[in-house]
């Protein structure tokens, strides 16, 4: 589909959104009046307030606590210790959603923050509290400000300068689309040219710099990795230069900005895309050939004649990643069996599950309900 179709039926049909808006935006360019970069705030605010009028339902993901407050501290650089970052991050989200809430005051809107972890999508419940808790703050008419909350993160103050936050976000509440802005045009070529359609993240993972802002964490990559989360659970995505005038309304109006991912053909529902692309698998189970074209091909079970190797520490209800004899992904499930549980049965039959165990037992590993297939394209 070319990229102006793909623009004009799906992305111009979205309703309900996920911004992105990172560090390098929201903090100031000018190195004599370093600081949070209020005109930009101001900015985006009036654009969301705009959406809203239009009847879009936006989501807001903010980063740059972590910047705003080793401006505050005069910090010349961005700490390492994680004490250090969780101080200064407490620091910089009090002045940040200060300065956002003023911005949308101006524009008659209340705002809400929501501070989580990576651990809190991981966790099925929180998953669900995080849904909710986003779904009630649109109907009270305010606006929600997401950010990791990098006062009590530790591994999660790697997590991506909050690109994979915003994808998870999105999955989450089910959105219509992402928008990850930053301070480039979009995924740019080795010519340095706008890319302007991408159909496989993975085929593009060559072209992302690593570099980051001064204070960001995240860079091309991570936002490649958010939209093939997206794009995976069937949903659109764009990544776009937030320094362009009016960059929302006119993305949404099918303006050729950016670079726009194309989404799979499937739209997953909002269980499957917490067991095949949130929750963190907490351990492996390799599968023989025949297991493969059962459960790829043929929507089968999984069952444990078709255990190889199981590797990990898991109990009962974890998501379990399942791999081919080649190592590649094919599916994720929940187990309903413990890692050691599968050591003892796998290869064996269901009906000698009972004497192994010293226990009634499932006949499945993981049941097919229970089970999503990973696409081709997910190329992990």
């Amino acid at each position: 589909m070319p990229s102006t179709e793909l623009r004009q039926t799906v992305l111009c049909n979205a309703r309900r959104i996920v911004v992105k808006v990172g560090t390098g935006l929201l903090t100031s360019p000018d190195p004599d009046r370093p600081g949070l970069d209020l005109n930009y705030i101001r900015r985006i605010a009036r654009q969301i307030a705009g959406l809203r009028e239009q009847g879009y339902e936006v989501t807001l993901v903010a980063s740059g606590a972590i910047g705003a407050g080793c401006l505050e501290l005069g910090l010349k650089q961005r700490p390492r210790d994680v004490a250090d970052l969780q101080a200064v991050a407490a620091v910089g989200q009090r002045k940040l959603m200060a300065h956002m809430h003023q911005a949308f005051a101006r524009q008659k809107i209340h705002v809400a923050q929501m501070l989580v972890t990576r651990g809190d999508f991981d966790d099925r419940v929180r998953f669900l509290n995080i849904r909710n808790c986003v779904t009630r703050i649109h109907e009270h008419g305010c606006i929600p400000i997401i950010n990791e909350n990098d006062t009590v993160a530790v591994d999660e103050l790697r997590f991506g300068d909050n690109d994979m936050l915003a994808a998870l976000t999105a999955n989450a509440i089910r959105a219509d689309a992402l928008l990850l802005l930053t301070v480039v045009d979009g995924l740019l070529d080795e010519q340095g040219n706008r890319v302007d359609l991408i159909d496989n993240v993975t085929d593009m993972l060559s072209l992302a710099r690593r570099d980051t802002s001064q204070w960001g964490t995240g860079g091309m990559l991570s936002k490649l990795e958010a939209t093939r989360v997206v794009t995976e659970a069937g949903e659109i995505a764009v990544i776009a230069n937030g320094q362009e005038k009016n960059v929302l309304a006119r993305l949404l109006a099918g303006e050729a900005l950016g670079s726009v991912f194309v989404p799979a053909t499937r739209k997953l529902d909002s269980r499957q895309r917490w067991i095949a692309l949130t929750a963190r698998p907490a351990g492996t189970i390799t599968i023989d050939e025949g297991a493969v074209r059962a459960v790829t091909g043929r929507g089968k079970s999984l069952l444990a004649t078709g255990i190889a190797d199981i590797t990990g520490r898991f109990e009962r209800g974890d998501v379990a990643l399942i791999r081919d004899p080649r190592g590649r992904e094919v599916a994720r499930g929940l187990s309903n069996y413990s890692a050691d549980e599968l050591r003892l049965i796998r290869g064996k039959r269901s009906t000698q599950f009972a004497n192994i165990l010293g226990r009634s037992a499932y006949d499945e590993v993981i049941h097919r309900n229970n089970l999503v297939v990973l696409t081709p394209s997910d190329g992990r």
